[in-house]
Formats: C-alpha cells, structure tokens, sequence
C-alpha cells in the first residue's frame, strides 16, 4: 500500500483526542476536510476505524490494532523532533538560578559544570543569596529557580523539593583542640565564643531553634556575611563554627581544624529546589531542573 503520511497523522490525532473537533484544531485543519481523511484512509485500507458515540468518536477493533502501530510511531517521530528541536534552544539563551552558600557547594557546583559541558551556550547567572533572599528573587521573578537549605518559609506562589540532606558539624581550631578528646553538652559548648551566620539568614534561625530547643542561649561571638568565611575564622582560633562535613573535604592541614563531638545531635538539613506554581521554565531551565532532580537518586 502507498498510502500518505498525512492521513495516518490525521488518523494519530483523532485516535489520540477521540474527538475530531480536537484533532481539527491540533492539526489547525477544519471537520470536513479531517473527516473527509479519515474516509479515505478507511477506503484505502477497506475497513471501518470510529464509530461515532456521545463522546466523540470511539475507535473499531480494527482501529485499536492499527492504533498501537501508529501511535508508536508517531511518538517516535515527535521525540526525534523534540530533541532536534532541544538541540537548536539549548545552543543559546540564560538561565538564573538563586542559591545559598551551602546548598551551592553542596549540591548546585558540580551539576552546573555538567550542565556547562552540555549546553555550553547557555549563559548561567547565579545568584548567591541567603535562603530568605533567594526565595523574594523567586516570588518576583529575579530567578528562575532558587536552590537553598532549609529551614524555609514557602509563601502558596512557591513550591519545594528536597533534593538532598546535609550533614553538619561543630569545628574548632588549634586554640580548643583539647575539646576534641571529649563528647560536649550543648551547655558546655556554649561557654566557648561561637561562629555563625548573620540574624538575617536561615542558618541562624535553625542553630538558635536548636540550641532552644535543648534549653541553652544561643549567642555567637562572631557573626560571619558568608558561610565560606567561617571556615577561616575557626583556623585562626576566633571561636567554634558549624559546616557541613562537605566543607571539611578540601583542608588540607588535618591539624587545623578539628571536629567536636556533640551529646546532642545536629539535625539534618535539606537543600531543596524551589520554584513557582503556575509558571513554566524555559526550556534552558527545565533541563537544569531535570538535572538537578536527578541529583536525588546520587547518595
């Protein structure tokens, strides 16, 4: 038989909507000319494919079976388009993303080499925020998507995804070394000077909910702007600090720094991938999103 692509594509549409005034405006074609298709192809191939019903039209057993070749297909083909398609988008175009210093170090960095290496046209902007901050960006459309730590304060326009949970520790420098050689009460630990994000982050809030939460104050000596700077103030001996054991991984002097073991645990955090409801992501975006998602399987 030689018979059109065109007429299976029209046969696809009205076999997928079970409507042929769906197909008709998917295929911008008008009902006469769709129907006038649909029996041709019915002559062409000597058999009945819909019956008319109050729902539209309901495939014959001769139209199911041709179906489940047609539809196979045609995904194949639309797929192969898509991609094609992926492939011209994905040559140029920006993505902005609104991330925490942990959750970018943590999580975003490795990813976002990946991603480069990928779509090496496709410029990245990142933006490096508190949580809180982040999550304004995104609520007024300065970013994309945001990657941050918990705790958060999601408003309804905004919708999160834990991707991955991290972690974290009590440090200290040579000066408090001896601490090391001992299990320390929070109460104990709260005699020491301590390092610590600034009131205005999320990092903040959760070690003075910890530290509340086990009846101890919590009063830092030492309030770092970024949490790459707490690490260095510990190594100079300004006081104890909290990092992620993520952190610990590129000191190279193991004398340095040196971690305390607490009596009570540090609840784990999580980084989540936040972004709008009733909003769709550019294409650029969507395939940052995928990737990041899919950073959740990687243990």
């Amino acid at each position: 038989m030689n018979i059109s692509y065109d007429h299976y594509r029209v046969f696809y549409y009205v076999a997928k909507c079970r409507s042929i005034t769906q197909a008709s405006t998917l295929l911008l074609n008008n009902q006469p000319n769709v129907t006038r298709t649909i029996k041709t192809l019915e002559k062409e191939l000597d058999c009945v494919l819909f019956v008319r019903s109050r729902q539209g039209v309901q495939l014959t057993p001769e139209g199911e079976k041709l179906f489940e070749h047609i539809r196979i297909a045609f995904e194949h083909i639309e797929a192969g388009e898509e991609e094609i398609a992926l492939k011209k988008t994905m040559q140029r175009g920006i993505i902005t993303i609104g991330a925490s210093e942990l959750a970018l170090h943590c999580l975003l960095l490795p990813i976002l080499k990946e991603y480069r290496q990928l779509y090496p046209g496709v410029r990245i902007r990142v933006s490096n925020h508190s949580t809180p901050q982040a999550l304004e960006a995104l609520k007024n459309g300065l970013v994309d998507v945001a990657v941050v730590t918990t705790p958060l304060d999601l408003s309804d326009f905004l919708k999160s995804t834990p991707i991955k949970n991290i972690q974290e520790v009590a440090i200290c420098g040579a000066a408090f070394s001896a601490l090391a050689d001992k299990k320390l009460t929070l109460s104990e630990l709260a005699e020491y000077p301590l390092i610590c994000l600034g009131e205005a982050t999320k990092t903040y809030d959760f070690y003075l909910d910890f530290f509340k939460d086990n009846g101890v104050a919590f009063l830092p000596s030492v309030e770092a702007a970024t949490a790459d700077q707490i690490m260095p103030l510990v190594m100079h001996d300004l006081g104890i600090g909290f990092v992620p054991m993520k952190f610990l991984e590129n000191v190279k002097d193991a004398n340095s720094v040196h971690i305390l073991h607490l009596e009570e645990m540090i609840p784990t955090r999580s980084i989540c991938l936040v972004k709008r409801t009733g909003t769709s992501l550019s294409i650029a975006a969507k395939k940052l999103e995928e990737m990041i998602l899919d950073a959740k399987s990687i243990k």
